[in-house]
């Protein structure tokens, strides 16, 4: 084979030595967005998961037994106190009142009878023409006429008692279930359970709260006094339900349990939620928002600006040379689609906020400012 000429491998390795050259330069400052953090006037929230119950709730049952004659309600509909609901059958109680009425009648007659002779006697004794002991005895069928009228008509209170009890009627405002029982069935006294009745408007939510949050909230309730009790209406809420992600139905907290669940390190809290709508319904589960701080001047970092560090987070800070520095961070809550930085930041620090893998401590960046705005949509935040 025929061998080139020496000046022409010459040439080629001087053309191979001059590319290593410029494929071993070393790059330029990579290029990074920098910006100043949003500092505004904050306030924190927390989420808590909790379930809806009913403010009201109520088990219908019959106060006198009997045979199931009428119902008056349709399923699932919304009654008012005093709705009448159910009908026992009342025949058996209006012969009982009609007969304790009669009784009534016979024993103030004997009063009367009773009253007038003794009235008679007490003439005759001051004119001495009765014996003491005859007066005597006829004071005696008059207190006895009267004891007996006194038990006829608390007899016949009761008998109207028992005729009013035989219409049942809703006990409170609300949606009423399904009709447990049907027509022509035994009813039995107090043991029998007819329907239920649940009131909608206001309704109550049940969560739990662990015991770094409850301080917190019963200093905000008490304006920097502890006694979460005493202050629990002055919290304003909000509930979201399954699938929403901003909460939106308004309440207050109005109540916060008195102890501590030792084993769960947690305490029980409720919230009044309104319910015009009467959407909402016990059992449900909801997502309620709770003010977690007094209002202030927050730092506040998209999450693309914290980089992690082994167990800290980090935000990179860059220098007017364009050095970089690695700052230590507490991150809080997310507010406005950014993230609230706790400690590690004042506000008027330079911030790398897109290109955090191109960055370490110590090199040079070619920072390209840009301006947070005050909130980010929910979309890119």
């Amino acid at each position: 084979m025929r061998q080139p000429p020496a000046f022409v491998l010459a040439l080629a390795l001087a053309a191979v030595a001059s590319g290593a050259v410029h494929a071993q330069a070393p790059a330029g400052p990579p290029p990074v967005s920098v910006a100043k953090p949003v500092v505004k006037e904050i306030k924190e929230w927390d989420d808590f998961i909790g379930r809806f119950e009913a403010v009201n709730e109520v088990e219908v049952r019959a106060r006198v037994s009997g045979y199931l004659d009428k119902i008056h309600f349709m399923d699932g509909t919304p009654v008012k106190v005093g709705d009448p609901l159910f009908t026992i059958d009342q025949r058996p109680y209006k012969a009982a009142l009609e007969q304790a009425e009669a009784t009534v009648a016979s024993a103030q007659t004997r009063v009367e009878f009773a009253e007038n002779d003794l009235e008679r006697a007490e003439t005759l004794r001051k004119t001495g023409n009765i014996p003491e002991q005859v007066l005597d005895q006829r004071r005696t069928n008059y207190l006895t006429a009267r004891a007996e009228l006194d038990r006829a008509e608390a007899a016949r209170r009761q008998a109207r008692l028992d005729m009013e009890f035989t219409e049942i009627k809703a006990p409170v405002a609300g949606r009423i279930s399904r009709r447990l029982v049907s027509l022509g069935n035994l009813v039995n006294a107090n043991q029998t359970v007819l329907t239920n009745v649940v009131s909608t408007n206001p309704i109550y939510f049940y969560f739990d709260v662990d015991e770094r949050s409850y301080l917190a909230y019963a200093r905000t309730a008490s304006g920097a006094r502890s006694g979460a009790t005493a202050g629990a209406g002055a919290i304003p809420v909000t509930v979201a339900l399954t699938g929403e992600n901003d909460p939106t139905r308004k309440g207050r907290l109005d109540f916060i349990d008195n102890r501590i669940d030792q084993a769960s390190g947690t305490i029980r809290a409720r919230a009044l939620i309104e319910n015009d709508d009467s959407l909402l319904a016990p059992g449900l589960f909801g997502r309620i928002r709770i003010p977690g701080s007094q209002p202030y001047k927050g730092v506040l970092l998209p999450d693309e600006a914290i980089g992690n560090d082994q167990d800290r987070r980090v935000v990179f800070l860059v220098a007017e040379d364009g050095t970089v520095q690695a700052r230590p961070v507490r991150p809080g809550p997310r507010i406005d689609g950014y993230r609230v930085i706790r400690e590690g930041l004042k506000g008027d620090e330079t911030v790398v906020v897109n290109g955090l893998m191109r960055v370490r401590a110590g090199q040079k960046v070619q920072p390209h400012e840009t301006t947070l705005p005050p909130t980010r949509e929910r979309a890119g935040s």
